[in-house]
């Protein structure tokens, strides 16, 4: 089955550009399009796409807001990738703080374009985690967040828990964190679960975020 993508943005250029590089592969089909975050629910539930590729930047309903109505309002919601013109920008890291499962730059390579809506699709391993990690440095409160710390010694991860979402915020995937750590890769997808449910995180973009919020983990 392909993977299925909902696109969304107000720059219909960019929405053609996006469509032309996505469906040349064999195995993704744009599904839909929509112009505002404010069109993306009834889309989402009419569609049923496993990811949205949304802008984060929109006139009526940003990225933002679109991604936590989505989240909210939608049972087994698709994955979502916030497209953004500027790497570091605030509103992307709010996006992922959001819920958002990773994010694109619009001047991206075919090839990058492509490789992101099939990692997210996944979901196993982190999208860009350097640039994640540079975000978190410069906005994530420095590990300043009462509640990401006190959410963090609520959760009591275990010695393997913790050494899997230390290897998680570094951008390994579960088959690197299996080689990593000498086990099985169902070993290591148990862990992750393990990590998820108990940092209340819907995915590992979200328990990475929590970690670098916390203090868990150094951003830097």
């Amino acid at each position: 089955m392909p993977v299925t993508v909902l696109l969304v943005d107000d720059e219909p250029l960019v929405r053609a550009g996006l469509r032309a590089v996505l469906e040349a592969q064999p195995d993704i089909e744009v599904v839909g399009e929509a112009a505002d975050g404010a069109a993306v629910i009834p889309l989402v539930r009419r569609l049923r796409p496993d990811v949205v590729a949304m802008d984060v930047r929109m006139p009526l309903l940003d990225g933002i807001e679109a991604t936590r109505a989505v989240l909210r309002s939608v049972e087994e919601p698709p994955k979502i990738l916030v497209v953004t013109t500027f790497e570091n920008d605030e509103y992307v890291y709010e996006a992922l703080r959001a819920g958002a499962d990773g994010f694109l730059l619009k001047r991206a390579r075919p090839t990058e374009i492509v490789h992101a809506v099939r990692l997210v699709a996944e979901g196993e391993s982190l999208l860009f985690p350097a640039s994640v990690r540079q975000l978190a440095d410069r906005y994530g409160k420095d590990g300043g967040n009462r509640a990401a710390r006190a959410a963090m010694e609520r959760a009591r991860l275990t010695e393997r828990e913790a050494e899997v979402l230390r290897l998680m915020a570094r951008g390994l995937s579960n088959a690197e964190i299996a080689e990593r750590m000498i086990v099985g890769t169902e070993t290591v997808k148990s862990h992750v679960s393990g990590v998820l449910a108990k940092l209340g995180a819907r995915d590992r973009t979200q328990a990475v975020i929590a970690a670098y919020e916390s203090g868990f983990v150094a951003p830097g």
